[in-house]
């Protein structure tokens, strides 16, 4: 696993696939995402290694159900008593009551999907509280859930207004410095359709599921790159305006 400094409060976990985010807040620890099942430990010896007490982590924010994502949560809830947090359309597959949903994959998405299969799956992993769109999270000075169905129904970004941050789960992906649409999705519409939602906010950094996160900068603007992209991978010219409600 590498752990990449983005700025002094975030940093990016990355493993072989996935990542996951460390948002930091005074003495209180947030994870967004959680890496694969045999993460837990890689995970604490990262917080270790920044200096951080892992007793302080208090909340892991699940942005969707798949095993990359989800892995490690129930193990560290455990250990230090942290609250899982997922949308509610996700939360009965976290908690392995529904299945997985399968996705509708284009041919060039089979041999990724297929490689991402290598993952050991998941447990079933408690869900403390269901989200709901637009719902506020207590770090990052007022973190807000966005939903952004189409990767999966229930998927959600974390929107970060005060910091510019946005976590956008995999409803937006970045491979060779090229932001994209994100990949093996239940329903390639409603994707597109969030991927707008996404770009509308704004956001000066970037953080993916997949892919380095984007970042403004003397030579990158990260919201007009995120909207560039929504334009070229939806197909629509779009007037960007104030972020939708809830956003």
């Amino acid at each position: 696993m590498d752990l990449v400094a983005i700025s002094p409060r975030l940093h990016m976990l990355r493993f072989p696939i996935g990542q996951a985010y460390l948002w930091q807040d005074e003495n209180e620890l947030t994870l967004v995402d959680s890496g694969h099942v045999y993460a837990a430990p890689d995970i604490e010896y990262a917080i270790r290694d920044l200096g951080l007490n892992p007793g302080n982590l208090r909340r892991i924010v699940l942005t969707h159900c798949h095993r990359d994502h989800v892995g490690a949560a129930q193990e560290l809830a455990g250990r230090y008593g942290a609250e899982i947090m997922a949308h509610r359309l996700e939360a009965p597959v976290i908690r392995g009551e529904w299945p997985v949903p399968d996705p509708l994959l284009l041919d060039w998405e089979i041999p990724l999907y297929e490689r991402g299969l290598t993952v050991p799956p998941a447990p079933p992993t408690r869900v403390d509280r269901e989200l709901e769109d637009g719902d506020e999270l207590p770090f990052g000075d007022g973190a807000r859930v966005v939903h952004v169905p189409g990767h999966t129904y229930g998927s959600i970004a974390v929107h970060l207004p005060y910091h510019g941050v946005l976590f956008t789960g995999d409803a937006v992906a970045a491979a060779e410095r090229r932001v994209m649409l994100g990949v093996f999705n239940v329903n390639r519409e409603s994707a597109k359709r969030s991927m707008i939602r996404l770009a509308a906010l704004g956001p000066s950094t970037v953080c993916f599921g997949h892919g380095d996160p984007l970042v403004t900068d003397a030579t990158r603007d990260a919201a007009s790159e995120l909207r560039v992209s929504a334009d070229r991978d939806t197909g629509l010219q779009i007037e960007y305006g104030p972020p939708l409600p809830g956003a």
